[in-house]
């Protein structure tokens, strides 16, 4: 589903408030003067609905769930949550060539159903995440990059 009117983003973003704001706690206590990859989701955290909302697109991505998915009894109960995040690593990909951004926001507790309910999904739908879409703003956050040797994080016939 792609969502573009002020009006369907609000409807779908409405519910992610309620989970973000037990997570700013943590951020304010611990990651602000942490690692690299700390320090950039502290600041994406309080970011992500209105990374979302100013996105020109949301995406969300709906896969049809099966009764194994949530619990799996076998690898291949699986394959559809595994079939949807393959779908969003393409989009991704496909976008970032294109010269575009993304966010993703991975929905929490019952969010993901709330939403599903919001936009009308059928109930055996699930969404593992929202994807925004569009323009990198001019005054984006420069995420420091930490360089590393493939060899160094490769482990050879023992860790």
């Amino acid at each position: 589903m792609v969502l573009q009117e002020e009006k369907d983003k609000k409807n779908a973003l409405q519910f992610i408030k309620k989970g973000v704001e037990p997570q700013l706690e943590i951020l304010k206590q611990i990651l602000v003067d942490g690692t690299p990859q700390q320090k950039m989701y502290a600041d994406a955290m309080p970011k992500q609905y209105s990374m979302l909302y100013n996105a020109s697109h949301i995406i969300l991505p709906f896969f049809k769930s099966n009764s194994g998915v949530m619990k799996p009894s076998s690898v291949s109960s699986l394959n559809p949550l595994s079939s949807i995040w393959c779908v969003i690593e393409n989009i991704f990909l496909a976008s970032t060539a294109e010269g575009l951004a993304c966010s993703m926001r991975i929905p929490v507790g019952d969010e993901g159903l709330n939403v599903a309910k919001a936009v009308g999904a059928p109930d055996d739908y699930l969404m593992p995440c929202y994807i925004g879409l569009g323009y990198p703003a001019d005054d984006k956050t420069v995420v420091e990059q930490v360089e590393f040797i493939a060899g160094q994080k490769i482990h050879r016939r023992k860790w």
